[in-house]
């Protein structure tokens, strides 16, 4: 039978086969050609461990184990040996032996970003169950032609990149290796960033406060664990690290299950600086069911799944509230639809169905969640769907159409919080955070500030936390947001989220003062008066057909300073604390939020208008 063993970070899939005399095939789909491609077999019966394929295509690198005569897997008792080879496939020639030792090892080469060329040099880890990491420097050349051979076989460099840890997680897509050191009295996390060229940089040490200390060796993400690894999950720890390209730094972590009445896990914030443990109730618990908690990489949310009881949607990016997350109980559909058999999560947002071998990359249904937000009577759900939706929306107007539809309609039935508010306040924070992360801290992203509305079935205790420690002093991409966040959360007090309350006392002193006489001056109206334009002019670009609400469009001089104050005040506050951004695109973003802020009541308006059958000469008469 065919048994994934390994996805590399071009997302080819390395996979292995038996044939009836028990030789091992191994095999890699292309996932660009959808191609397979058979790469080498061992005529031996043989249980593979590990595997990894370099970049090019021209080494393989393989963990084999031997079976008993019975039939079994020779469970590492003295005189049995684990060997580890390195394999010479283009075309198939010499097998170097790595290792030959009485312990598991794991094996994965680095994939550079580049791929345009020819690497003289690749570069493998070597994880060992003994809790060290060695890092092999293989020198490749070619002979006759494209035969790639290795060079100086007899000696390859390899130098030690960490020890005595007993937890690690590769993360494929950004070259990292995280690993947990178990000092005196505590746990300490700790990442290691590999380059193109195979060197190597400790960035950060961060303290866990969990036990790992009897919880025995463990590794997250290093291929495909076999699957007689997955009957004892439920008697084990879950551990995991997510990150994404904003700068977030997430630790999932669920400890042993104690009792099935309940269930408990913590994600750490690192980005934010507090931890929060979720306690969910599970009521009656079917044991045909696999009790396994499964946490999944979603972008700006993660997911935590335990087949057939509950599947939380935990908001990374705005995790403060509540309110912001997703929580469904066994009762749902959702929970229902979703698979029951043991989940692994891999890099990315890819994850193994254990029983069906099937590989999958999981993204958020925006077309179910619309369904669901029609369906669901629960404020809070309403409020985390909405944002969830706008999040990972790919057709930002098609999903805008469709909420404010949702909104015309349920407008009442929304006690919580006001739904006009939050849409208009959370599509306008969305339409402009891509161009920069650090929005979250400078715009709101929500109209709530406090939820103190129980979430049925949910315990929540939060606590703060030490921020991670960092290694280095030079920073770019990840790092240097991942910095970022964290010297705001040392640093930024008062909070730095923009209040609009400014625009509204200056409007009632500038129509005040044109009352009694008393004028600024004429540069500083010049300047509202110009920004108001540029607004409207944006305003007309985004909707070619005329507005059935006959808005902005008479001459209407306090609307007008309405609008260029709303400009002119954002702009200063985001050039005032907006870091590393240009002045010109600080002033785009700040007229096209704008722009999009006026839009979206437009766009309400006009849904409401069509849905009474009101014409705009309604306000002539």
């Amino acid at each position: 039978s065919l048994r994934i063993l390994n996805v590399e970070r071009n997302g080819n899939i390395i996979y292995t086969c038996k044939d009836d005399k028990g030789n091992v095939f191994f095999g890699l789909y292309d996932c660009r050609t959808r191609q397979n491609e058979h790469l080498y077999t061992f005529e031996k019966d043989l249980h593979v461990v590990s595997c990894s394929v370099n970049s090019e295509r021209t080494l393989l690198a393989a963990s084999l184990v031997h079976f008993t005569k019975e039939g079994r897997k020779n469970e590492l008792q003295p005189g049995s040996k684990c060997l580890t080879l390195l394999v010479e496939i283009h075309p198939v020639n010499n097998v170097k032996v790595l290792k030959a030792v009485d312990s598991y090892i794991w094996v994965q080469f680095l994939y550079p970003h580049v791929e345009s060329r020819p690497l003289a040099e690749n570069h493998l880890l070597l994880i060992s169950e003994e809790k060290y990491t060695e890092k092999f420097h293989i020198q490749v050349i070619k002979e006759d032609g494209n035969r790639v051979v290795l060079k100086d076989s007899g000696h390859l460099p390899r130098e030690r990149v960490a020890e005595d840890f007993v937890w690690a997680q590769w993360d494929m897509s950004e070259q990292r290796l995280y690993y947990v050191d178990l000092k005196i009295s505590r746990s300490v996390l700790k990442c290691i960033q590999f380059s193109a060229d195979g060197k190597f940089n400790l960035m950060f040490e961060a303290s866990l406060d969990i036990t790992l200390s009897d919880s025995g060796f463990k590794l997250v993400n290093f291929g495909c664990d076999d699957l007689q690894d997955q009957k004892n999950l439920s008697k084990h720890l879950t551990l995991c690290v997510f990150t994404n390209h904003t700068g977030t730094l997430c630790v999932c972590y669920s400890p042993k299950f104690d009792s099935w009445g309940k269930i408990t896990y913590t994600v750490f914030y690192f980005h934010k600086g507090h931890s929060k443990t979720f306690t969910a109730a599970l009521g009656s618990v079917d044991s045909h069911v696999t009790k396994d908690l499964t946490f999944l990489n979603l972008d700006y949310y993660v997911a935590v799944y335990l087949p057939g009881h509950f599947f939380h949607l935990l908001n990374i990016q705005h995790p403060d509230l509540i309110c912001h997350s997703l929580f469904l109980t066994g009762n749902n559909e959702v929970v229902d639809m979703l698979p029951h058999s043991p989940l692994q999560s891999l890099s990315g947002s890819l994850v193994l169905d254990w029983y069906s071998g099937k590989l999958y990359r999981a993204v958020l249904n925006q077309s179910y969640l619309l369904q669901f937000l029609w369906n669901t009577q629960l404020d809070c759900e309403k409020m985390a769907v909405l944002h969830c939706v706008l999040s990972c929306g790919r057709d930002p107007q098609f999903l805008e159409a469709k909420l404010i539809q949702w909104i015309s309609e349920n407008v009442s039935a929304c006690h919580s919080f006001d739904l006009i508010q939050e849409f208009i306040i959370a599509s306008s924070y969305w339409s402009i955070y891509p161009e920069t992360s650090n929005m979250d801290k400078l715009l709101p992203y929500s109209s709530v500030f406090a939820w103190d509305t129980e979430i049925p079935g949910i315990t929540l205790v939060t606590e703060e936390i030490p921020l991670p420690f960092m290694k280095v002093h030079s920073f770019k991409g990840y790092w240097e947001k991942l910095n970022s966040n964290l010297e705001y959360v040392k640093y930024s007090k008062p909070r730095l989220l923009y209040d609009n309350s400014i625009v509204r006392k200056e409007w009632h002193s500038l129509i005040s003062e044109e009352k009694t006489g008393r004028r600024r001056s004429m540069v500083y109206m010049r300047n509202i008066r110009e920004n108001a334009m540029k607004v409207i002019s944006n305003l007309e670009a985004r909707n070619l057909e005329p507005r059935l609400t006959p808005l902005f469009q008479e001459e209407d001089n306090h609307q007008r300073l309405l609008m260029g104050l709303m400009v002119s005040e954002l702009k200063d506050h985001l050039l005032r604390h907006l870091q590393g951004i240009e002045k010109k695109k600080t002033e785009q973003m700040v007229l096209d939020y704008v722009s999009k802020l006026l839009d979206l009541i437009c766009q309400i308006l006009e849904t409401s208008w069509r849905k009474h059958h009101l014409h705009p000469q309604l306000l002539y008469c």
